[in-house]
């Protein structure tokens, strides 16, 4: 939307995974994942002279490095201001190539997916930064824009600095609501985007890339719960065995199980069922806990084990979302149970239910050109 002063504000929204993790980094396997009402909000002016980026949240930034032999190697995947600029750089690109004149903006950046006390809750942000960046800078371009190539651009802006995932938060936070996702060929992507001009690669189909809208039955109640802290494991420490896991027989076991729980899962969603969708929500906690048995990897902390087993005592079914590992844990309860006295053991376990609905995305077009 654009203001009085020709001032643009863009939305998008953070997310949690609710099943297929994982496996949704292989190209091709499913997760479903939601969008929640937590926003980054990106707004955008014109300036005569200098631009600025401001992020509310990021002005304190530090940096994490480790060593490689002498060399100081920085890790910058958590650093937001990477995700900003590599988004601008892209975006740029696609101006440039439908003819636009770059200009010089100020852009600011505030993000509700970190709490004001600098708490993480795992919802996404630096996807969410992303989109919204994309988002708020093709308007100001008015450049051609639609969901799918929202997030095409997205995507491709967030590899950039990550380098893998599956970037089923980007179309969590482009498309809204529950969705099924399948993740695309990565290496496809790669190889094609050194030999074709980025309007031709938003418009084309990306090998074993799907986005479903899902709708849930009216009887779901989804409810969150966060465990206060990541996990004390270093993610370094995680993904050398997560690495060591890939090429051991039971991983492709896992990969393959996951797709068809997965498959039944939608098949739940599609028949209305909130008894298969939980069944099928509960052996993917068993299949994560096999994984985690075998790579020696923490998906599930104490205290989400706890969350969960306290939630499956009220009736619901639950699991850890995302990598787990710490983080937020996610309960699907039938709306006909109060929760009352399962949010209260929570709290006595130091367990916070995150007050969050899941957020639609409204299908106006996103720019006119």
């Amino acid at each position: 939307m654009k203001g009085h002063d020709g001032m643009i504000t863009v939305k998008a929204p953070g997310k949690l995974y609710i099943a297929g993790e994982y496996a949704v980094v292989e190209r091709g396997f499913p997760a479903i994942i939601v969008a929640l009402d937590q926003f980054v909000t990106a707004t955008i002016a014109p300036s005569e002279t200098v631009g600025s980026i401001v992020s509310k949240q990021y002005q304190e930034n530090s940096i994490v490095w480790r060593r490689q032999g002498d060399a100081m190697v920085f890790d910058n995947r958590d650093n937001p201001f990477h995700y900003i600029l590599s988004a601008i750089s892209l975006t740029e690109t696609y101006a440039h190539e439908a003819g636009r004149e770059l200009g010089v903006y100020h852009l600011g950046i505030n993000s509700e997916l970190d709490s004001a006390d600098g708490k993480k809750y795992g919802l996404g942000s630096s996807a969410a930064v992303t989109v919204a960046t994309v988002k708020a800078l093709c308007q100001f371009y008015q450049l051609p824009m639609d969901k799918s190539k929202l997030f095409k651009l997205a995507a491709i802006a967030h590899l950039s600095v990550q380098g893998n995932g599956s970037l089923g938060d980007i179309a969590a936070s482009v498309y809204g609501g529950w969705i099924a996702y399948h993740s695309f060929d990565r290496q496809w992507l790669q190889s094609q985007r050194q030999k074709s001009t980025l309007s031709d690669l938003l418009a084309m189909d990306w090998p074993d890339l799907q986005i479903e809208l899902l709708t849930p039955p009216s009887d779901l109640r989804l409810v969150i719960g966060w465990t206060g802290s990541p996990a004390s494991t270093s993610h370094l420490v995680d993904k050398v065995a997560m690495s060591k896991a890939k090429e051991r027989h039971e991983y492709q076991t896992f990969l393959h199980e996951s797709k068809d729980c997965l498959k039944r899962m939608i098949a739940g969603f599609h028949a209305n069922d909130l008894a298969a969708i939980q069944a099928e929500l509960r052996h993917n906690r068993r299949l994560l806990q096999g994984l985690s048995a075998f790579s020696h990897v923490t998906i599930e902390t104490p205290i989400l084990k706890k969350m969960i087993t306290i939630a499956e005592a009220a009736g619901a079914a639950a699991k850890t979302s995302g990598a787990g590992g710490g983080d937020c844990g996610i309960v699907l309860i039938d709306r006909a149970i109060n929760p009352q006295a399962m949010l209260q053991q929570w709290a006595h376990e130091g367990i916070e239910r995150l007050n969050l609905k899941v957020h639609n995305v409204d299908d106006a077009p996103l720019s006119q050109a």
